[in-house]
């Protein structure tokens, strides 16, 4: 049986690793997930490697494999992507801009020997919203086989979270993180990174895994990767993230309700409307109703 984790300890190394990623822009945290889980994961994605072509265009790297929906690829998934570890640390970053956080995106990557560098970029930049105000996603990329400056590690730029958008950041600046199997690598959206170059004769494989702010629109479309007779068999937890969740002010809804609905094994053909606010619109509400006139602010 799996040792259950230490509540005191887990609160304890949230608050100190998301301390560190606020810090630096990005963090390690070493012997995040069992080694053997990882093992297994790997060999779930083993056919999804094989069978996806290379993409396509200079970005995404002719010489890298990637892939969506990961859910429906393992089951071990689920495991990683709801570390209470990275979703704790997802959450204190991300929490004071929104009520809950969302899965942005889940993407199994196999860079190729003969891989080039990537483009180095802030992922944040997928959202034309302001920048330097607001943190809008956090990420984490898993090690499926050992990561090391000469197989294509991810780069960071130390501290670039906090450059200006368009102010250069010297290449002196960038590490490349290398991990072993069982680590996890946690970088913001606005921290500058990219794919190593593979120079090795290595493929170095990862589960890449973002979270964000619960009411932008995520770069994969979670409701179509999972629809509703997928995701039913989800935990209540599972599936909220992935957007069964109706959100203040009534965002996301489905006829008025909250997505959820449609998990259920009989889903009715007409809803009524059910109020779902923030509690100050809570509380403006209430006011007009019990006086008749608008609370003044």
């Amino acid at each position: 049986m799996a040792t259950q984790p230490n509540p005191l300890t887990m609160e304890a190394n949230v608050e100190r690793y998301s301390a560190l990623l606020l810090d630096q822009g990005f963090v390690v945290v070493p012997s995040a997930a069992d080694p053997d889980l990882i093992h297994s994961l790997d060999g779930d994605f083993a056919n999804c490697f094989a069978q996806t072509p290379f993409s396509r265009g200079n970005f995404s790297g002719e010489r890298t494999v990637r892939f969506g929906r990961v859910l429906l690829r393992s089951d071990h998934a689920r495991t990683l992507i709801q570390s209470p570890t990275v979703l704790g640390i997802a959450e204190r970053v991300l929490l004071p801009w929104c009520d809950s956080i969302q899965l942005n995106l889940t993407q199994g990557i196999a860079v190729h020997p003969g891989a080039p560098a990537q483009l180095p970029h802030r992922d944040q930049d997928m959202w034309n919203g302001a920048k330097g105000e607001v943190e809008y996603m956090v990420n984490a990329i898993w090690p499926l086989s050992r990561f090391s400056r000469e197989n294509g590690a991810t780069l960071v730029w130390k501290g670039s979270h906090r450059a200006n958008i368009g102010e250069y950041v010297s290449d002196d600046r960038a590490i490349a993180v290398e991990m072993e199997v069982g680590d996890v690598l946690i970088f913001l959206g606005s921290t500058l990174h990219g794919q190593g170059a593979n120079e090795s004769e290595e493929i170095r494989r990862a589960l890449a895994v973002g979270y964000s702010l619960s009411w932008l629109k995520p770069y994969e479309n979670q409701m179509l990767s999972y629809p509703p007779h997928i995701a039913r068999e989800f935990s209540q937890e599972l599936a909220e993230l992935v957007g069964y969740k109706q959100l203040p002010s009534n965002l996301n809804n489905f006829d008025g309700q909250s997505p959820s609905v449609l998990l259920d094994e009989h889903v009715p053909d007409y809803f009524g409307f059910v109020d779902a606010f923030r509690p100050d619109q809570v509380e403006a509400i209430d006011y007009y109703f019990e006086h008749r006139k608008p609370r003044l602010v």
